[in-house]
């Protein structure tokens, strides 16, 4: 399960909360309006439960991000689930 981030819309940081039903991969990417990834904020094996991760409003190279409507995938063995965040500076 894939929660709605908070606050959002955001500045500075964000909060982003996740709940797996086993043990397994996980992938958290966020991406800009036209679908470019812009950073990974998790990719590894995580165990059964909720997990939280904080998004800074950067990008991979730790570069702040402009304001607009940013997206963040989950990706597990076999669940995909999408939503959309508002960065505004």
């Amino acid at each position: 399960i894939l929660c709605q981030n908070y606050p959002n819309p955001f500045n500075p940081t964000t909060r982003i909360e996740y709940a797996l039903p086993k043990k397994g991969h996980v992938k958290l990417t966020v991406y800009n309006c036209i679908g470019q990834e812009i950073k990974t904020l998790v990719n590894q094996t995580k165990s059964a439960g909720t997990h939280m991760t904080i998004w800074n409003g950067t990008d991979s190279n730790k570069k702040p991000v402009s304001s607009g409507v940013y997206f963040y995938k989950l990706e597990s063995d076999d669940f995909v689930d999408s939503k959309k965040m508002v960065l505004v500076r």
